[in-house]
C-alpha cells in the first residue's frame, strides 16, 4: 500500500468515527475567536470555554481590552496555564490592533503573526475557523497523530507536520482532516492511554500497541 493510499484510509476511518467534528471553543465574535484560540495554548478548550463565558462579558469589545487593567485580566484569566504572559499579550495584542490595523483583525497570516501571542498555529486555526481559507493547524493532537500513524517523522517540527499534511491531502480537506485529527487525538489517540486494541488503523499505526 503506497502512502497517499494509506492517508486516504485515515481520512476515511477518522471520518466515521467524528463525521461532524469542528472547534471546540465557544466564541459569538471575531475578536473572541482569536482571543479564545491565544488563551487555548497548553490548556484544554474546556478550561478556556469556562474562562471566556466571564471574560467576554465583562469586555465586550477589542477596546475593553485595550484599556484593561492587567491585574484583573490576570484575575479573570487565572486558571489557565501561563495566565501573567497571556494577559500581557492580551491586553498588548488589542492595543496593537487598534494602533496598527485600524481597529481590524488582519486577515493575512502574516501580520496575524506580528500580533502578541499568536503563533503559526493560532493564525492558522483563526484563518480556518473565521474565514474558511484552507489551513492545517498543528497542534499537539494533529502533530502525535500524524508521526503515530506515519504522516510525520517523531522529531518533525510542527511546521514541517504542517507541510506534510499539505502535500499529501488536497486542499479541500485541510480544515476538516485539522479538525478530525484533533478529535481523533484528544478523545482516541490520547497522549496516554490510547485505544490501540480497538483501533481501525492498528494496521496502519507505526507505534506498538499501548496497553
Amino acid at each position: 500500500m503506497t502512502k497517499k493510499q494509506e492517508a486516504k484510509i485515515i481520512y476515511q476511518e477518522i471520518s466515521k468515527m467524528y463525521p461532524d467534528a469542528k472547534i471546540e471553543l465557544n466564541y459569538q465574535q471575531k475578536h473572541e475567536l482569536l482571543i479564545a484560540i491565544m488563551l487555548s495554548a497548553q490548556t484544554t478548550d474546556i478550561s478556556v470555554n469556562r474562562v471566556t463565558k466571564n471574560l467576554f462579558s465583562n469586555y465586550k469589545t477589542i477596546e475593553d481590552f485595550a484599556h484593561a487593567n492587567i491585574s484583573d485580566l490576570e484575575s479573570q484569566i487565572k486558571n489557565l496555564g501561563l495566565y501573567h504572559n497571556k494577559a500581557k499579550n492580551l491586553k498588548k495584542l488589542a492595543q496593537m490592533i487598534i494602533n496598527e490595523f485600524n481597529n481590524q483583525i488582519p486577515k493575512t497570516q502574516k501580520e496575524l503573526q506580528k500580533l502578541p501571542g499568536v503563533g503559526r498555529k493560532t493564525a492558522n486555526v483563526f484563518l480556518a475557523e473565521y474565514y474558511k481559507i484552507p489551513r492545517i493547524a498543528v497542534d499537539t493532537h494533529v502533530s502525535r497523530v500524524s508521526i503515530r500513524l506515519g504522516l510525520a517523522k517523531i522529531n518533525d517540527s510542527p511546521k514541517v507536520v504542517e507541510e506534510k499534511l499539505m502535500k499529501i491531502y488536497d486542499k479541500d480537506k485541510w480544515i476538516d482532516l485539522h479538525h478530525k485529527f484533533i478529535h481523533f487525538g484528544r478523545y482516541f489517540c490520547k497522549s496516554r492511554n490510547p485505544n490501540c486494541k480497538v483501533c481501525p488503523l492498528l494496521n496502519i499505526c507505526k507505534m506498538p500497541v499501548i496497553d
